[in-house]
């Protein structure tokens, strides 16, 4: 309550302000009286240090211009105080009309007044002075922070002034319940986010292949540092681009995730169901949802099984391999350009096309765990919860004997939990975890010897 108490202040403080400049703008452009040159002597409205609002953190992130902070406020005035721009819905009663040089946008389904950054032009003195409206116009359209940081929402790029003024889902999210907004899976964003309760140290996999992801934390962590504070953004590009290759359940997901939980980024699995399509140019479409989506998000991306999407290019005998050639162009366009963490997982490195196997910063390979990582997983598994039957024996012999992943592990520990809870006692006995063996090499086609 006192977070909301907090913002309430300090919104109402920013609408006072515009209020103030929209009159203000108001005179200078009729020749009324105010005791203001133009509306850049009012002044920005302060902000407190100790103001720990979502909607301030904002503001002192972003460190946003006088025309910043006036396009911003203008564009939540719509939303939290929408009578603080009827001044805007005066007609120029010579010709019986709305003023052009106001800008805004009408709508049947909605009462008020609509503004554009034609709005913003305005208050600035872009109605009378030229030059001000080409320096206005010209600070759009080479794509400012409130867009590039996906504060506001474009309808069109580049920006022009008749783009309405809205607020994107992430700052609404953010100033409303002071989180970042995480979007639901949809046909629009065909992604899961993943989380994992487990940490760094539950990753058992090989020394190399640790270290490997390592490299990939530590980039995660400086990246900043190295492409801005060091200026190395003019030889290297923001983003990041990951292969995972290895068999099934050797821990590809469980790396992709706690990558982002390392830097609590969200991860989102993407269901490439939904990318591709057999329609010409719809694959293209549904990436380019994605991608925008996703744009300097700070969001991991994580295409799962990827060969559906990434698998090597054909020659171009037919026009399905021509368009099947073109998705592939595209995908190595998008994710060149991505400003994230784009993971590839695949079973076989073979199956990528060579083409993008060039751009991987890193490729990984998982490999099935050997006995030293078995006997590790067989331990945090079993034995840190569960009473087992002759303890050590039993789990040296099982991770000596029986090449298993860490995947068929977990199947093995549930069919074990489900026997254990049947009896009503925490203790795993020495037939059931060999009954859980049995069950996943059926699935293989392998014989329990």
């Amino acid at each position: 309550m006192e977070t909301i108490a907090k913002t309430t202040l300090t919104l109402q403080q920013d609408i006072n302000w515009l209020e103030t400049v929209i009159e203000t703008g108001l005179a200078l452009y009729f020749r009324n009286e105010t005791p203001y040159n133009n509306i850049k002597e009012i002044g920005l409205p302060f902000i407190e240090e100790n103001d720990n609002t979502g909607y301030a953190q904002i503001l002192r992130k972003h460190n946003l211009s006088f025309e910043e902070r006036l396009i911003l406020v203008v564009t939540l005035a719509r939303y939290i105080k929408p009578q603080s721009l009827d001044l805007f819905l005066l007609k120029n009663k010579s010709i019986d009309a709305n003023f052009s040089e106001f800008g805004g946008l009408k709508d049947e389904s909605q009462h008020g007044f609509i503004p554009t950054l034609e709005t913003v032009c305005f208050l600035l003195g872009g109605a009378d002075d030229i030059s001000i409206r080409m320096n206005f116009m010209g600070f759009i359209y080479e794509e400012n922070s409130l867009y590039k940081e996906g504060i506001l929402k474009a309808q069109n790029f580049p920006v022009l002034l008749n783009e309405p003024l809205v607020l994107s889902e992430e700052f609404l999210s953010l100033l409303i319940t002071h989180k970042k907004h995480i979007p639901k899976y949809n046909s629009k964003f065909p992604a899961e986010e993943i989380t994992t309760k487990l940490n760094w140290n539950d990753l058992v996999l090989e020394t190399a292949t640790k270290n490997q992801l390592e490299e990939v934390k530590l980039w995660l962590k400086h990246s900043q540092l190295i492409l801005k504070d060091w200026q190395l953004n003019k030889n290297l590009k923001p983003g990041y681009r990951l292969l995972f290759y290895g068999p099934p359940g050797t821990g590809k997901t469980l790396a992709a995730t706690l990558l982002g939980k390392s830097i609590q980024a969200p991860v989102f699995r993407i269901d490439l169901s939904m990318i591709v399509s057999k329609y010409i140019g719809e694959t293209e479409k549904n990436l380019g949802q994605l991608f925008d989506k996703a744009e300097s998000k700070n969001w991991i991306l994580f295409f799962d099984e990827a060969d559906a999407l990434f698998s090597k290019r054909t020659d171009t005998n037919s026009s399905n391999d021509r368009h099947a050639n073109q998705e592939v162009a595209y995908l190595l366009q998008r994710i060149e350009s991505f400003d994230g963490l784009v993971i590839l997982a695949t079973n076989l490195q073979s199956n990528i096309d060579e083409a993008f196997l060039r751009r991987f910063q890193n490729t990984i390979h998982f490999t099935k765990p050997k006995y030293q990582e078995r006997r590790t997983l067989w331990k945090n598994m079993l034995s840190n919860t569960f009473e087992i039957d002759e303890g050590e024996i039993v789990l040296n012999e099982i991770a000596k004997n029986h090449e298993l992943s860490g995947g068929e592990m977990l199947n093995i520990l549930r069919y074990c939990a489900i026997k254990a809870a049947e009896r009503g006692e925490k203790k795993i006995n020495y037939k059931n975890i060999m009954t859980g063996i049995k069950r996943e090499y059926q699935k293989s086609n392998k014989t329990l010897n």
